[in-house]
């Protein structure tokens, strides 16, 4: 057996022998870039502390990885097909552990942010690397059921990012959440070398270099955008990024319709099959990054619970993300795609509606429910539409169709935390504002603790702090006389800084339950248009597509 895998997947006259092998190996890859984020949430309060950021600090330190991101996967996926796909995975997996690298011995917020963005480009592209190599290896009889684990690996890696944050996090600084990425790519890298065939696209047509920058350019203004607006205002810079996005995506849209080798062919989106896969992927994702930003935050602000048991407690998402993958094995070759994808949608629907029920008076028991049900609803529906969209593709675009579906996946993630989380801060603020009236609090720290419910935590421990030093100086007092009055004002104050957290964790607890429902609503209009959209009867691709058959590669290339 060569220790080194040469042999193009491309040449092979029957399916790579060792392709579930590789498989693990695309998975393990996948597991790491999105750890990557889901990760960070935990680690936040810990880096915000010792780097001393501002909340805009820490919003790009979250976003930096977010925008290269998402803006270069097209053209990377274009270049890897093109090229090499295995190239694009290792070197993906170089930069994104330098990136990691970098992080860890970060002493300021642009360095940290700086890495994160290196990051994002190493993950840029490895995302529509993983998703081409799984399709050019699998044969279309076997491509649902690996693409079946690779979506279960995403979720798995949702909650998993939390739970290891804080099992580093109990012994080691936030430094660590960047440094456990290094080794697992370094053991993918070589995987890579060792399991993963190499393969490119048969046909070497030129790359529409203009329509691709033209992709960087109106994706990452929209996803700055989608950043900067609700976060920090409609100021000059989301004004022109908006712009530019708008101006960006006119002309990337007439050159790619009137260029006969575009780097995508956008005609593909008046497929209804397509079009409504690719919404449904956008749309979840918006539900679920959305809903695990404000999850993340109640269960270890309002609920007290630390990173690790913040990681523990969203096992169950994990779990049912598995069951509901191969359930959706089972379902969707016998009904259909589009009888599964809208169950899952209305499951996510239902999850998020469930949700609305949070209040002060809520417990973990009230969210395991809608965690498992929206587990359950990520296998179901996402599976089935990550198929579709690779089977609308050629064998020499694999990597544009992994970076279509990963943009939507991505676009739909950054509105999710966007949106939601706007929605999240202003309910957030003003049932705050209804709560405190007449409690004689100051303007400025009423200011200070609408912020996030962290700083209004932070706000009632100040107070609390305040009154345990008046109580310590009463005690101390001798005279009598001089001691009533401290002692009276530091009951006074400890009270306010309970009716301070009470406050806080019951405004935010209602803000959940707001957000929740304004969610619902998104995702139950959103899975309306999807079944509307998804032709009836629609099956699996390999139930409508023969067999792709191997084309012959030129001599001497790889």
């Amino acid at each position: 057996m060569r220790l080194v895998m040469n042999e193009p997947v491309e040449r092979m006259d029957r399916p790579y022998a060792r392709r579930w092998w590789a498989l693990l190996v695309l998975c393990l890859s996948l597991l790491i870039i999105v750890m990557a984020n889901t990760a960070l949430t935990v680690a936040a309060p810990d880096m915000t502390q010792d780097l001393g950021l501002s909340s805009a600090d820490l919003q790009w330190v979250i976003d930096g990885y977010t925008v290269p991101y998402a803006a270069l996967m097209l053209l990377f996926g274009a270049i890897g097909d093109k090229y090499s796909r295995r190239g694009a995975l290792v070197l993906g997996l170089a930069v994104f552990g330098g990136g990691a690298v970098f992080g860890s011995l970060a002493d300021s917020a642009a360095t940290v942010i700086a890495a994160r963005a290196v990051m994002g480009t190493g993950a840029a592209l490895i995302m529509p690397a993983t998703l081409s190599l799984l399709a050019a290896t699998f044969p279309r009889a076997e491509r649902a059921k690996a693409i079946t684990l690779w979506t279960a690996t995403a979720g798995l890696a949702i909650a998993a990012g939390p739970l290891v944050a804080g099992a580093l996090l109990r012994d080691h600084g936030w430094s660590s959440t960047f440094l456990i990425n290094v080794p697992i790519a370094v053991v993918a890298l070589v995987a890579s070398f060792v399991l993963v065939p190499p393969s490119r696209a048969a046909h070497h047509e030129r790359i529409d270099h203009v329509g691709g920058l033209l992709s960087v350019v109106w994706v990452g203004a929209l996803v700055y955008t989608i950043i900067e607006g609700p976060h920090f205002g409609w100021g000059v810079k989301a004004v022109t990024a908006a712009v530019v996005a708008g101006v960006g995506f006119v002309l990337f849209l007439l050159r790619e319709l009137r260029h006969p080798r575009p780097v995508l062919d956008v005609r593909r989106f008046g497929d209804r099959r397509f079009a409504g896969s690719n919404l449904a992927v956008a749309l979840f994702f918006l539900a679920v990054f959305g809903a695990f930003y404000y999850l993340t935050q109640h269960l270890q602000f309002v609920l007290g619970y630390d990173a690790m048991e913040t990681g523990v407690r969203m096992l169950p998402l994990a779990g049912a993300v598995f069951v509901g993958s191969a359930l959706t094995g089972y379902l969707t070759p016998r009904v259909g795609m589009k009888v599964t994808v809208t169950a899952g949608m209305v499951g996510g629907t239902a999850a998020l509606a469930l949700l609305t029920r949070v209040d002060s008076a809520s417990s973990y028991g009230d969210f395991v429910l809608p965690l498992v049900i929206l587990g359950l609803a990520i296998g179901l529906a996402l599976s089935p539409c990550t198929d579709a969209i690779m089977g609308a593709f050629p064998e020499s675009e694999l990597g544009v169709g992994g970076a279509v579906n990963d943009t939507s996946l991505e676009l739909g993630g950054s509105l999710g935390i966007a949106v939601l989380g706007s929605v999240l801060a202003s309910s957030y603020s003003s049932r705050l504002a209804d709560a405190t009236a007449g409690a004689g609090l100051p303007g400025d720290a009423l200011a200070t603790a609408q912020d996030s419910v962290g700083a209004g935590y932070a706000v009632a421990r100040g107070i609390g702090d305040k009154a345990r030093q008046l109580a310590e100086q009463a005690a101390h007092t001798q005279d009598p006389r001089q001691a009533a009055p401290l002692k009276e004002q530091a009951e006074q104050l400890a009270h306010g800084a309970r009716q301070m957290a009470d406050a806080v964790g019951g405004s935010f607890a209602d803000a959940v339950a707001h957000t929740s429902l304004v969610g619902a609503v998104v995702l139950g209009v959103g899975t309306v248009l999807v079944a509307v959209l998804l032709p009836r009867g629609a099956r699996p691709a390999e139930a409508e597509e023969p067999e792709r058959k191997p084309e012959p590669v030129a001599a001497g290339t790889r």
